[in-house]
């Protein structure tokens, strides 16, 4: 019986169809504008809520009652609900899918380690097998597979991290992320299914959760600049990590699927920084000093630190043929620059009393 989405394909033999867990993230609001540029028509699954988590891609909603321009559609589903996953690959009858949902805190997964390892871990593997079990009852074995890695699976190993690094993780997340890279190397080796792990660092954005560290500074840079904030609690200062700007790494994702062979890539700038050199950049760029506003506040030390994250991104390059274009102090100012925006609109709603401006210190 034909579907909605094959009868969308036989009008355009052209458009390829991407089904996107995590549609609702940083990641996935980016690769969703990403792929609507390349003329996909893509899907996203999204986790029941009673509030919406859907900020992120509002300005790319379109009704699907208006079904000739709304080219992005959203459907209610769960990494932890297996038969949800089988159901709309099915219906939709993706030709690529993209897993970036997760709970991708890593602080937090200490706190909710069961709930990290079923989303994060089982997770992939229940998508994976929803898309082996798929292609095995439809022959529809073009489809293509991206998992979502992270450089926090490599851990405790020294830098640079490349393919060929021992993982180490530290922390129920990234141990998580280890297992769902595994189960996406097996289900390669053991089925043939075109399935790629993209081992990405970290990439931030003006779309980051404003609980991730970076975030969390450039959010306070644009409150202290306002004048809605005086102070910051912050952790290790002297954690160095890799860091990049998510609009470029979404299309090394993208990359990976086009390829001829299926492989794993880490896909990093080569140039790591400490968090106090992420702190100098985000106030100075505001023209003020952090060493006036940081407290040090031992609630956010892990219990078990990652001291230095710096990919090794050489096969990303050569074989993708992809580079970064956002340079780190770019990227800062990028993200200072929109939370100080916010700030602004912050305040007129405080100076208006509809919120409290003494809910920070």
């Amino acid at each position: 019986m034909a579907t909605a989405a094959a009868a969308a394909r036989s009008e355009s033999e052209s458009a390829k169809i991407a089904l996107i867990t995590g549609i609702t993230g940083q990641d996935g609001s980016y690769l969703t504008e990403f792929l609507l540029q390349k003329g996909y028509e893509v899907h996203g699954l999204i986790r029941r809520s009673s509030n919406f988590n859907t900020q992120r891609i509002n300005h790319i909603y379109i009704d699907p009652h208006n079904a000739h321009k709304a080219r992005m559609k959203l459907h209610y589903a769960d990494l932890t609900d297996a038969s949800s996953l089988r159901r709309w690959l099915d219906t939709i009858q993706p030709d690529e899918v993209y897993n970036l949902a997760a709970q991708s805190h890593v602080a937090v997964s200490f706190e909710i380690p069961d709930y990290t390892a079923d989303v994060v871990a089982t997770g992939a593997l229940r998508l994976l097998e929803a898309v082996r079990s798929h292609i095995a009852s439809s022959g529809r074995s073009h489809i293509r597979y991206y998992q979502a890695g992270s450089s926090e699976m490599f851990g405790s190993t020294p830098p640079p991290q490349s393919e060929t690094t021992p993982f180490h993780p530290r922390s129920p997340y990234a141990a998580a992320k280890c297992a769902a890279h595994w189960y996406t190397v097996n289900y390669r080796e053991a089925y043939g299914i075109f399935a790629c792990n993209g081992i990405l660092f970290n990439h931030e954005s003006p779309r980051r959760g404003e609980n991730f560290v970076t975030r969390k500074i450039t959010r306070a840079v644009g409150r202290i600049k306002i004048g809605l904030q005086s102070k910051l609690f912050l952790g290790n200062l002297q954690a160095s990590r890799d860091w990049g700007f998510a609009g470029d790494y979404v299309e090394a994702m993208w990359l990976m699927l086009q390829q001829d062979k299926p492989d794993d890539y880490v896909v990093a700038t080569e140039d790591s920084h400490t968090v106090e050199e992420f702190l100098a950049v985000a106030f100075g760029s505001a023209g003020l000093n952090w060493k006036d506003h940081v407290v040090i506040d031992k609630r956010y030390f892990r219990p078990t630190e990652v001291d230095n994250l710096k990919g090794d991104a050489t096969k990303a390059k050569k074989v993708l043929g992809w580079k970064p274009k956002v340079g780190f102090e770019q990227l800062v100012k990028m993200m200072v620059d929109e939370d100080i925006e916010l700030a602004k609109r912050e305040k007129v709603l405080v100076d208006a009393g509809y919120l409290d401006a003494q809910q920070q210190p």
